[in-house]
This record gives structure tokens, C-alpha cells and sequence, in this order.
């Protein structure tokens, strides 16, 4: 799959280059998102998709509900490559997270998933497709999460879709960081 615009394989800022070595050292690779978007913007915004992720740090909501939310965001959203850099960065931290990133497309009946993160996937599945909640669904999700741990979940949807639609934008797909075992068009998304 073609990006709409071409990737900036020698960037001209120093700033930009520091970032493609740190990639190359970090993924083997500078992501095709890098290239095409990150390369053609100040630095400043580079730095903001930066600070973005590392607040994750600051959330309060448990760490592995913060990557299911953030990998069911970017699956409904349609987006390869946000969902394989998101799978690179869990397996890289915990080889144990695969079963779960697995059976994500079967959240609701698979015993991997508990009732708290249920009710939270729903929320993040009615916000994320149809941008308002029903009153119900947001019940259930207060009868599991803090106001704090909800308003971390509205960040990370919040967040996760900016980056999708930054992707989805300039058509950019996966770098194939990692083989996905269940593809996100078995879910009926349009994920090429």
C-alpha cells in the first residue's frame, strides 16, 4: 500500500534525524509514520505524539487495561499501523499480553477478560464508533472504574484516535513490526 505522500528518507532537521536514529535503533526501522508525517512537521509535534504516550505512565487505570483500550480503538478505527506498533511495544514488555491481544475481537466471551474490562471495552467501542455513549453503558462502566480511572479511559480513546486518523489520513498501513494471529478485518474492519 502507497502513502499518499512519499516518505522523507534524509530528513533535514537535526531534531528529525535524532528521531530516525532513535527508531532505527529502537524498531530496526524508522516507521513509515515517521517518514511521512512526523518528517514534514515542526518538531514540536513530534515532540506532542511523544508526551502523549508517555502520560500513559501517569494514568491511574491499570496498565494492561490502558494497552486493550488503546489496541480496541485503533482495531475499530481501522489502523495497521498504530495497531502493530501498539502489539510491538506490549509483546516487547510482556510476552504473556499475546493470548489477550488475541482473543481482543472476543473480549465480551472470552474468559480472559473480566467483567471491569467488559464494561470498559464497551464504552471504548460505543465512543470510539458511534462518538456518544448510552447512559446505561456508562453505568456499568462507573460501577468498575474511579472518575479518574474513566476520564483516563476518554484519554486514551481521545488519543488513540488522533494518531489513527494522522495514519488513516496519508494512507499510511502497517510496517509489519510484528505478525498480528488475528487479523483486524475479522472483526469486519477495513485494515488493508
Amino acid at each position: 500500500m502507497a502513502t499518499y505522500l512519499p516518505p522523507v528518507e534524509r530528513p533535514r532537521g537535526l531534531m528529525t534525524r535524532a528521531v530516525y536514529a532513535f527508531s532505527r535503533r529502537m524498531f530496526g526501522t524508522v516507521p513509515t509514520a515517521t517518514k511521512v508525517f512526523t518528517a514534514r512537521m515542526p518538531a514540536a509535534f513530534g515532540s506532542y505524539f511523544g508526551k502523549a504516550y508517555r502520560l500513559d505512565k501517569k494514568l491511574r487505570l491499570p496498565a494492561s487495561t490502558a494497552m486493550l483500550v488503546r489496541q480496541e480503538v485503533s482495531s475499530l478505527n481501522g489502523c495497521a499501523a498504530c495497531l502493530y506498533i501498539g502489539r510491538w511495544f506490549i509483546l516487547r514488555k510482556s510476552a504473556d499480553s499475546a493470548a489477550r491481544l488475541d482473543a481482543l475481537p472476543e473480549y465480551r466471551t472470552s474468559p480472559l477478560f473480566g467483567d471491569a474490562e467488559r464494561a470498559a471495552l464497551d464504552f471504548v467501542a460505543e465512543l470510539t464508533t458511534d462518538k456518544r455513549v448510552a447512559p446505561e453503558t456508562f453505568a456499568r462502566l462507573a460501577g468498575h472504574y474511579s472518575e479518574r480511572e474513566i476520564c483516563d479511559i476518554v484519554w486514551l480513546v481521545a488519543s488513540e484516535t488522533q494518531s489513527n486518523v494522522a495514519n488513516l489520513g496519508l494512507n499510511i498501513g502497517s510496517d509489519g513490526l510484528c505478525e498480528l494471529r488475528s487479523a483486524p478485518a475479522d472483526r469486519g474492519s477495513s485494515v488493508a
